[in-house]
């Protein structure tokens, strides 16, 4: 295998885990989320907030619980090879705001992922979830809105 390429198994397992951990996002489920990533594992957040290994699911426990949370969905952009035994996903999101049936395009980000294959299968070492606001370019908001609204539709997930 070249440095970039995966194997299709490997892509999948990638794929499988981020759907995995926007479901767990979607289902409210603040320590199956955190449980998708290693021990030392690193979430940052849409506003800038870092958490680390157990943080993580204690960080989301509360706005589970206090807040009506958007739901994700997600078109991958790319999965491939960083080592032997880690890969990089890259994805932009949407969320649909309960009760809606339409994304909220000041809440698009773009998903990075960073997994590493360990004993018990793949593990999230990081997730960085940065704004696609497109500042001043409002026709490329639109564009990832309208990339999106077709899963919304469909009831995919992950695309």
């Amino acid at each position: 295998m070249n440095a970039g390429q995966l194997d299709d198994g490997t892509v999948e397992a990638v794929r499988d885990l981020y759907a995995q951990l926007l479901n767990a996002w979607n289902d409210r489920d603040a320590d199956r989320f955190g449980a998708l990533f290693v021990n030392d594992g690193e979430s940052v957040g849409f506003d800038g907030s870092q958490r680390r290994g157990l943080q993580i699911a204690e960080h989301l426990k509360p706005i589970f619980a206090d807040h009506p949370t958007a739901a994700y969905v997600a078109k991958v952009r790319e999965v491939r090879a960083v080592g032997p035994d880690a890969a990089l996903l890259r994805a932009i999101v949407g969320m649909v705001p309960p009760g809606a049936d339409e994304l909220k395009p000041d809440v698009n980000a773009v998903q990075t992922l960073l997994a590493e294959r360990t004993a018990s299968g793949w593990r999230i070492v990081l997730l960085q979830n940065t704004p696609a606001q497109h500042h001043g370019r409002p026709e490329l908001v639109e564009r990832h809105t309208a990339e999106l609204a077709p899963l919304v539709r469909s009831g995919i997930l992950v695309a």
